[in-house]
């Protein structure tokens, strides 16, 4: 099998946030979406990045081996989104599988097709960021169209896919209650589906918009309230058990 090329912006060696245990995290370059609260807009170009192929990326994985094994870990792959790489992707996957990696797909979901039906056959775990369940809100904060995320949630609990499922809270912007609270009533019903994960908005990626030469439209937003998390909290718990403010 001949490899593919693939786009790294960068990589962490020892993350704990993105997954199970101690993760080898490589976030791929370039994004479809332009979500107006990211905090990493410098991953959006699809022609910048370091270049791998799929053999030599594993190779620098397993020089973490010992860490993610004894800490129940493995590979998160992260973007961007990394779905705009799905060839690289598949090959990655097979190799850490073969070798018994645990892996895990960091995605938004905005691509669904067969190639990535595949990729889901050598993926253990999706953490899937949905940015909103308002169609004409989703197509304002991305700039996408939301029906490819619903095929996708829909498919994972099809094949019975283990997924965590994330949620920004960007006041004035996705605390919609009522919106909430249709989306909690979707995910309710999708039961493999182990743990909701509530992201507070924050300002951290504000000097890449600046470098970046990108207008920043969040400048006067502030972070949400005890209060506001609260109200998300029980909207999310009326049909889920498992949700956390991360």
């Amino acid at each position: 099998m001949e490899d593919i090329l693939g786009k790294i912006h960068s990589i962490e060696t020892c993350g704990t946030l993105d997954g199970p245990g101690i993760r080898f995290v490589v976030f791929m370059q370039g994004c479809n979406l332009r979500c107006q609260y990211c905090h990493n807009p410098d991953t959006w170009d699809t022609t910048s990045g370091t270049i791998y192929t799929p053999t030599d990326l594993f190779k620098e994985i397993l020089n973490y081996e010992s860490y993610m094994r004894f800490s129940n870990g493995g590979i998160t792959v992260t973007g961007g989104e990394p779905l705009l790489q799905i060839d690289f992707l598949i090959q990655l996957f097979m190799l850490c599988k073969e070798h018994g990696i645990h892996t895990v797909l960091d995605t938004a979901g905005s691509i669904f097709n067969d190639k990535v039906k595949i990729l889901l056959e050598w993926t253990d775990l999706v953490i899937l960021d949905i940015k909103s369940f308002d169609k004409v809100q989703y197509l304002n904060l991305t700039g996408a169209k939301l029906q490819p995320t619903i095929e996708f949630i829909d498919y994972t609990n099809t094949i019975q896919k283990s997924i965590w499922i994330r949620y920004v809270l960007v006041p004035n912007l996705t605390d919609d209650l009522s919106i909430i609270s249709d989306l909690s009533k979707f995910l309710g019903s999708h039961k493999y589906i182990e743990k909701i994960e509530v992201l507070p908005f924050h300002k951290l990626g504000e000097y890449k918009w600046e470098a970046l030469n990108l207008p920043y439209t969040l400048l006067d937003t502030s972070v949400p309230t005890e209060s506001d998390l609260l109200k998300v909290l029980e909207a999310f718990y009326k049909y889920n058990r498992n949700v956390v403010i991360v």
